[in-house]
């Protein structure tokens, strides 16, 4: 936590300095209205912990509580985010988008720590939402909504099993409901249809082809699927390699108060996918 507050303090004391010292001194030393804003959108990624400021992040995130790192990756980004959407700057904002898409996806790739899986599966999540703060603030507020969401559901389910590793999946006793259930959120999360979790980046993706932003476009859809590798090989050792005996509806399996939340949001997210669709077929 000291790392946490230590960068949190750094960077903060870099971003009213450098606010103050652009503000004084601009026409003085002639700045350059791009630099300034480059400096200010790194020292917001490193208090975000994205990418290429993203070093403490998953160091921070492996060490916390898994409701300390819910907020980490949620809450903790939305005041960076509200400042970053006045300052975005265009210039070199493509490279920080591929930044973040591909170290957060390729960097998953060999994590066996479940709450380093989270931690650059949020990084890669960032690229998504500097997009749609580039597209539509709209974008951004459903994307996030929708992120924040399926992460609370994924991380409760993951602290009711008191789950660290990939490892403590093979000898999971829950019944097979409770598993697909957790499958479900974490194929959502990927983006993979027809689950909530495509929404928010078919949204992004059909206004960047709308746009005619092909790179990016192409570039989310590859870093997307290398996520959906290590989501599936989860979904893969809940399954497959899994305790041979396995339950279905135990007798007690509903009076458990925090699987009834977690079945319901799921469900509902499902339900508001299903309507979305509806919507559009009739409009």
């Amino acid at each position: 936590m000291l790392l946490y507050f230590f960068i949190q303090s750094i960077s903060s004391m870099n971003f009213f300095f450098f606010i103050i010292f652009f503000f004084l001194f601009k026409n003085k030393f002639l700045l350059n209205f791009n630099y300034e804003n480059m400096v200010i959108n790194l020292i917001l990624f490193m208090k975000m912990g994205a990418a290429p400021v993203h070093f403490w992040f998953p160091k921070i995130m492996k060490n916390l509580n898994w409701i300390p790192m819910f907020m980490l990756m949620t809450w903790q980004k939305i005041i960076p985010m509200i400042f970053l959407s006045y300052c975005l700057m265009t210039k070199f904002l493509l490279f920080f988008i591929t930044l973040n898409v591909m170290i957060g996806s390729i960097m998953g790739m060999n994590q066996t720590n479940l709450k380093l899986i989270l931690s650059f599966s949020s990084i890669n999540h960032m690229g998504w939402l500097i997009t749609c703060l580039t597209l539509n603030i709209n974008f951004w507020l459903i994307y996030f909504f929708n992120y924040t969401l399926l992460n609370y559901i994924i991380i409760k389910m993951f602290k009711l099993m008191n789950l660290k590793f990939l490892s403590n999946l093979y000898t999971l006793n829950y019944t097979s409901l409770t598993k697909i259930i957790l499958s479900m959120n974490f194929l959502s999360l990927s983006g993979l249809p027809p689950f909530f979790g495509f929404f928010p980046k078919w949204l992004v993706l059909m206004e960047l082809m709308l746009t005619s932003k092909y790179f990016i476009f192409t570039l989310l859809i590859f870093t997307t699927l290398i996520n959906l590798f290590f989501y599936l090989r989860i979904m893969i050792s809940n399954f497959l390699m899994s305790n041979f005996n396995i339950l279905w509806m135990t007798k007690n399996f509903f009076k458990n108060f925090f699987i009834n939340k977690i079945m319901a949001m799921t469900f509902f997210s499902m339900f508001m996918l299903m309507l979305f669709l509806i919507l559009t077929l009739l409009t």
